[in-house]
């Protein structure tokens, strides 16, 4: 039997190409260095009828377009550079469409300060954006530089855009957090000189804690400091949905997952939230409300693989 890319998943056809190429740094970005700095690249594809919700805006995937390449500059706090972008589109595509698009793309460069300073088009069957992002860092924030004793913080709400992604209202915070996320490049800039590791939450809480553990190290996460309100869970179960797996295990907030000595901490100058704990346990466990300890399973948004 052929082994098919579906029977894998994304994460495993990147861990392939990065054990085949020795060039390639294993974390959220490349970095090249340069005389006295680092260049810090990355990139990121777009394809509408995976990535773009059916009521996102075409300004609003233009200017998506820009933020998830943006995260990646934040996690490793980088200084914005410059941004590419490489669009497809359908040859009946309305102009005004395209040009609602790269409004958003301008838009977003504008927000985060990063020139838009080239790119290509191209004709496919639907709207393809394939954005590269460069930044520049002196000390790059890696993802997984942690010790045990660290605590593991956000810097924001996670799983609002999970539940938004199912709501069909656009008046709520769940949608707007879907429909229009903001990468956190000026909390990253920050947390580079406070932090000890740090990523993007881009596939859910679950998947990133798996994709930063190192062996011999485990993380504890504790429900009650998640700040998930009644409000979310009750809407989470009328629509039959599991509210703790919208939040481990969905995505798309674009917040940043990092871990922090307990003396930095006291000294960042942001608000962020700490849900957890490096330990030595070498798995990923959730510490329940009612007191109870679960195993966080390994489950994140994969390309490839079949619903």
């Amino acid at each position: 039997m052929t082994l098919k890319v579906s029977d894998i998943g994304e994460k495993e056809l990147v861990r392939y190409i990065i054990a085949n190429s020795k060039d390639i740094t294993p974390d959220d970005t490349a970095i090249t260095e340069l005389t006295d700095s680092n260049l810090i690249s990355t990139c990121d594809m777009l394809i509408q009828s995976r990535h773009f919700p059916k009521n996102m805006s075409y300004f609003d995937m233009g200017f998506k377009s820009v933020t998830v390449n943006v995260s990646d500059l934040a996690a490793m706090g980088a200084e914005p550079l410059g941004f590419l972008l490489s669009i497809a589109i359908p040859k009946d595509l309305d102009v005004d469409s395209f040009k609602q698009i790269i409004e958003g793309v301008l838009s977003a460069c504008d927000y985060y300060s990063i020139p838009l300073i080239g790119g290509d088009t191209n004709e496919a069957y639907e709207i393809i954006i394939s954005g590269t992002a460069l930044g520049l860092a002196e000390s790059p924030l890696m993802k997984d530089t942690y010790e045990i004793g660290d605590l593991i913080a956000v810097t924001g709400d996670i799983g609002l855009a999970a539940l938004g992604f199912e709501l069909e209202t656009f008046d709520n915070v769940y949608t707007k957090h879907s429909l229009k996320p903001e990468a956190r490049i000026k909390e990253g800039l920050i947390l580079k000189d406070f932090a000890t590791s740090a990523t993007d939450i881009t596939d859910g809480l679950a998947s990133e804690l798996y994709e930063i553990k190192r062996d011999g190290f485990g993380f504890m996460i504790y429900e009650e400091f998640l700040g998930i309100t009644d409000e979310y869970k009750e809407i989470s179960e009328k629509l039959n949905l599991d509210y703790l797996d919208l939040i481990l295990h969905v995505g798309e907030d674009f917040e940043l997952l990092f871990t922090i000595s307990k003396d930095n901490l006291e000294k960042l100058p942001i608000d962020v939230k700490v849900i957890g704990e490096v330990t030595d346990s070498d798995v990923v466990e959730l510490t329940l409300e009612n007191g109870f300890v679960e195993e966080i399973k390994n489950r994140g948004y994969e390309h490839y693989v079949s619903e």
